[in-house]
């Protein structure tokens, strides 16, 4: 065991050389930034509740639910907007290649505990998606199949917003998705207002699926699913295609 733990630290701190990543400070434009919140929903965040959530307490994740109440608390105490995603799913609509995660009815499609006051806080608007990328989740489909409005662009134009803070679960899943799409829809003048997408390193976290695990669970390799390499890539990936990393908020 612990020569596979030092395996572990030595790739890790091989993938850190390899593909560095620079937090820094950023300050926030006063009346011209929102927050964005992926997906804390207990059936990613809260132990026990379905497949996709932690099986046993995970420090990683407890980080991100306290940083993320911090930072909301914030906001709404200065009237700032916040924008809450809710990953959702109709039992009869599965989302390919995950298993059955945060039914309708189950109570998993609801913010962990810590999160809740959101439900109720004028400030904060809530959007379910039924998608792994909420960009493309917060688009309003007709009975016809065709797209219309896109409720996470209207957000952003409404308040004329200058910066969008993430964060959230998964850093390199949902997160990530959804901060690459927002940053092509920036650059596409989408967001005519929209300058800075800024990721808030300790408001985020993933999942931890260490390769023994899977194998031990008879899934294949590729569901393999080390932590905080997943982490640091996810957060390597954004800052690569223009994101701000930040680990402190002023």
């Amino acid at each position: 065991m612990l020569d596979l733990m030092t395996r572990s630290d030595e790739a890790l701190d091989t993938i850190r050389r390899t593909f560095p990543v620079a937090l820094g400070d950023y300050a926030m434009p006063a009346g011209g930034t929102g927050l964005v919140i992926i997906d804390e929903v207990k059936g990613f965040a809260a132990v026990g509740c379905g497949p996709l959530a932690p099986a046993v307490p995970n420090a990683q994740v407890d980080r991100m639910i306290a940083e993320t109440d911090r930072l909301a608390r914030r906001f709404a105490g200065a009237g700032w907007p916040i924008c809450v995603s809710l990953d959702r799913h109709d039992p009869d609509n599965p989302e390919p290649p995950y298993p059955p995660h945060c039914l309708i009815g189950t109570g998993h499609d609801e913010l962990v505990s810590e999160l809740a006051w959101l439900e109720s806080e004028p400030s904060a608007t809530l959007i379910a998606k039924d998608c792994i990328n909420f960009f493309i989740g917060a688009t309003e489909l007709g009975a016809d199949g065709k797209a219309g409005r896109n409720r996470l662009v209207d957000w952003v134009n409404g308040n004329r917003l200058v910066s969008v803070v993430t964060v959230g679960i998964c850093t390199d899943v949902c997160v990530m998705d959804f901060v690459l799409t927002l940053l092509s829809a920036r650059n596409h003048g989408m967001m005519p207002t929209l300058k800075d997408v800024v990721v808030y390193e300790p408001g985020c976290a993933t999942y931890d699926l260490p390769e023994e695990t899977a194998r031990g669970l008879g899934l294949p390799e590729t569901a393999a699913h080390p932590q905080e390499p997943a982490h640091h890539m996810g957060l390597y990936m954004m800052a690569s295609r223009g994101a701000l990393l930040s680990d402190t908020l002023r």
